[in-house]
């Protein structure tokens, strides 16, 4: 059985509390990053728009040009922000997602940036499938107001450790992203993510062990902070579960760091144990890791 982890990684997830000072949110970043890098995390993770409120009111104002790439301070503090914060910390960093503005097509996406320990931009991903539902009395929310889908599946090579998959938020419902990420070799899923108090008590959990569970590789789901004084109450609860859909550690509601330690050995005796990959029958239905795929790879 193949090898997915090369050798084993600590993982941290920092589940940030944010507002409506960009600055500030950015400088808090940088403290909780370094913290984490400080108790040993190789791989450090922040939620979905932590660098600004979450909603479509706050998209506009608080977006920031990336293209062309590497973008101006000026117009990408953020940016530039992570690039410095990562080589700082000698880790390396997903900075969760920020609000993209691109100039050429006039259009707004929700952008995940990934930096090496050198600061070196390796990968980016911009949310695949829009957060629009109505659930009556509950939650209406429609990213799609604002923001633009992105048209990627995105991989990332870590040449130390091994593949992993970026993906924000609501792409997590949608298992055709892990499952091609697990079949072309990814020891872990990546999703920033704010799930709110319906969502989140209904699925958040759920999901991130439904797709550790299918596909046998663990899962992190990084939330910001809950803060009932702002316009969006994010869930919290950050999490990684392992491959055998065991949350290994949670978050509370507030500002947390949770981490784990992560081992391919994990995998290879859950997938021993539970022998998936050589029990499918793509004689009966197809491999969806086979069709036409748009990857960004890294």
């Amino acid at each position: 059985m193949a090898t997915l982890l090369k050798r084993p990684l600590k993982l941290a997830l920092v589940q940030l509390a944010t507002g409506s000072d960009k600055s500030a949110n950015l400088s808090r970043a940088r403290s909780r990053v370094l913290e984490a890098a400080q108790q040993g995390a190789s791989l450090i993770v922040l939620p979905e728009c932590f660098n600004s409120p979450y909603g479509c009111q706050y998209f506009p104002k608080y977006a920031e040009t990336l293209l062309p790439s590497p973008p101006s301070k000026g117009k990408a503090p953020s940016f530039h922000a992570l690039s410095d914060l990562a080589k700082e910390a000698n880790a390396y960093l997903l900075g969760g997602s920020i609000p993209e503005y691109e100039t050429t097509s006039d259009k707004y996406f929700n952008t995940s940036l990934m930096f090496n320990p050198n600061g070196e931009l390796i990968a980016t991903h911009r949310k695949v499938h829009l957060f629009d539902i109505d659930i009556p009395g509950k939650i209406t929310f429609k990213e799609s107001e604002i923001l633009s889908p992105g048209n990627k599946l995105t991989l990332v090579d870590l040449p130390e450790y091994g593949r992993i998959a970026l993906a924000i938020c609501y792409d997590i419902r949608f298992p055709e992203l892990a499952m091609i990420a697990a079949r072309k070799q990814c020891f872990l899923l990546l999703y920033p993510g704010a799930f709110n108090l319906t969502t989140g008590a209904l699925h958040w959990s759920l999901q991130a062990r439904a797709r550790a569970m299918d596909n046998q590789v663990y899962v992190g789901l990084c939330s910001p902070a809950r803060d009932m004084e702002a316009s969006y109450n994010a869930w919290g609860h950050s999490m990684v579960v392992d491959p055998n859909a065991a949350v290994m550690t949670e978050a509370g509601e507030n500002e947390e760091i949770v981490y784990a330690d992560l081992v391919d050995s994990k995998i290879q005796e859950t997938r021993k144990g539970i022998p998936l990959q050589g029990q499918r029958r793509f004689d009966v239905y197809p491999d969806v890791s086979k069709g036409n795929i748009t990857f960004e790879e890294g």
